[in-house]
């Protein structure tokens, strides 16, 4: 049986082999166990939890993995066959097919998850993931959202399946340690097998903001863009987005994370897009801005002219040893006579600038297996394997003005590689992209 209909090929057994030695380094004497993600009762597409797949890339729910500090020894906990779904879904990973699943995993062992607790070390540490487990466009941003809206609702007060976790371990084993701060600690340095996948998906990302870049022109809706991204996405093998869409025009900008997406285009508008796909359960990130017409208006040539200049000296600077506070003080320090050589319309657009450049932090969050990635880097040097969003922004708060322009890039042995570098950044290049696709002809669901 080929292992391509249900199990992923983007990583090999060796990968995950690799990642789960790094893992007894790290624990000690202790034991690890992975929590995957259940059934959802929808009749959506499976998404395993990013910690989960990290350490065996087994995409079935209700899975467990165990991992012994002290031996080495990896174990494998898994549903028994359903015959029903597999007749009627087709087949997946389960423990009565032990052999295949543990060459397809390159665990050591699979047993039935009815034997998790018998094996569970009782006496000894074992560490659990206690930070909100990541499910499908999930990150620690959104999930520590989700949880303050929780407390705040009277008669939802249920306990964290991670919280019962630790509980339940707490009683059958002693003492607790959390894993999180450790994978998260190895989750942000990329292995070059997580770059090739992170390069996957920053060409798609590149390709969909294009492809919507062509079909823009006045009367399109923000959502029609945002399907033009995500049928690039799927026609590419992703699972689809990995978060929800920003496509925002006119004053939608100014919220930046904007997600209604259902304003008509005008001529004279200008369009952000921020959107990147799900591949293999890793992602990407970007960030750029269009005129609707064909031409941007003055104020916008202007002012993300120099954020994207800005944004291309940072990438000239980054470096593996550099420090990120270094980076953005040589940075300004070229860019600033660029400024005073500009006639900027307003005095407001050069406060900005200047703003930008004294006080903005380009160097945003961390990108990986979630958009917004768990560990920060920003107050160490950087290092090969280190991707990040690099996204200097602008605010012209009288005006209601937003400019950004935002790309992943990973820190590479002589350099920086920028993932979704095939998205133009050139003004000129772009306008002469914008409708060159033709029209968009689909059903106006609005009216």
């Amino acid at each position: 049986m080929e292992a391509g209909p249900y199990f992923q090929t983007a990583f090999s057994p060796s990968e995950f082999q690799r990642r789960r030695r790094r893992l007894c380094d790290a624990i000690g004497e202790g034991t690890a166990l992975l929590q995957g993600a259940p059934e959802t009762g929808a009749f959506s597409l499976f998404r395993q939890y990013n910690d989960f797949f990290y350490f065996c890339g087994v995409e079935t729910s209700h899975a467990y993995l165990l991992v012994d500090g002290r031996s080495g020894q990896s174990t494998l906990y898994l549903l028994p066959r359903d015959e029903r779904a597999s007749q009627s879904d087709g087949p997946e990973l389960n423990a009565d097919d032990a052999e295949i699943a543990r060459r397809l995993t390159g665990v050591d062992d699979i047993k039935p998850i009815a034997a998790l607790p018998q094996d569970l070390p009782h006496g000894r540490r074992v560490f659990v993931c206690q930070a909100a487990a990541e499910g499908r466009q999930a990150c620690q941003d959104t999930l520590r959202y989700a949880a303050k809206r929780l407390q705040q609702d009277p008669l939802r007060g249920a306990i964290s399946a991670e919280a019962e976790l630790c509980e339940r371990i707490g009683a059958a084993c002693g003492e607790v340690g959390d894993l999180s701060p450790i994978v998260a600690e190895m989750r942000a340095l990329k292995s070059e097998a997580e770059l090739q996948v992170m390069r996957r998906a920053g060409a798609l990302t590149a390709e969909a903001l294009k492809y919507a870049i062509r079909l823009t022109q006045p009367g399109v809706y923000e959502y029609q863009l945002a399907a033009a991204a995500e049928f690039v996405f799927l026609a590419g093998g992703a699972m689809g987005g990995a978060y929800r869409p920003i496509v925002a025009s006119a004053d939608n900008i100014w919220n930046m994370h904007y997600y209604r997406n259902n304003r008509r285009l005008e001529a004279g508008d200008v369009v952000l897009m921020d959107y990147a796909p799900d591949v293999a359960c890793y992602t990407s990130d970007i960030g750029r801005m269009w005129p609707v017409a064909g031409a941007y208006p003055t104020a916008y040539r202007d002012l993300y002219g120099f954020v994207v200049d800005y944004h291309c000296v940072l990438l000239e600077l980054i470096r593996p040893g550099e420090s990120i506070d270094a980076i953005c003080r040589r940075a300004a320090e070229r860019m600033r006579p660029v400024a005073s050589r500009i006639r900027w319309q307003k005095e407001s657009h050069a406060a900005a600038v200047e703003n930008m450049l004294a006080n903005g932090r380009p160097f945003t969050h961390p990108v990986g297996m979630a958009v917004h990635d768990g560990e920060p880097y920003l107050a160490r040097a950087l290092e090969p394997g280190v991707v990040f969003a690099l996204d200097p922004q602008l605010w012209v708060p009288e005006e209601r003005l937003y400019v950004r322009v935002e790309d992943a890039v990973a820190v590479v042995a002589d350099g920086v590689e920028n993932l979704t570098a095939a998205a133009p950044h050139a003004l000129d290049e772009v306008e002469r992209l914008v409708g060159t696709g033709g029209a968009l002809e689909l059903l106006d669901v609005q009216q």
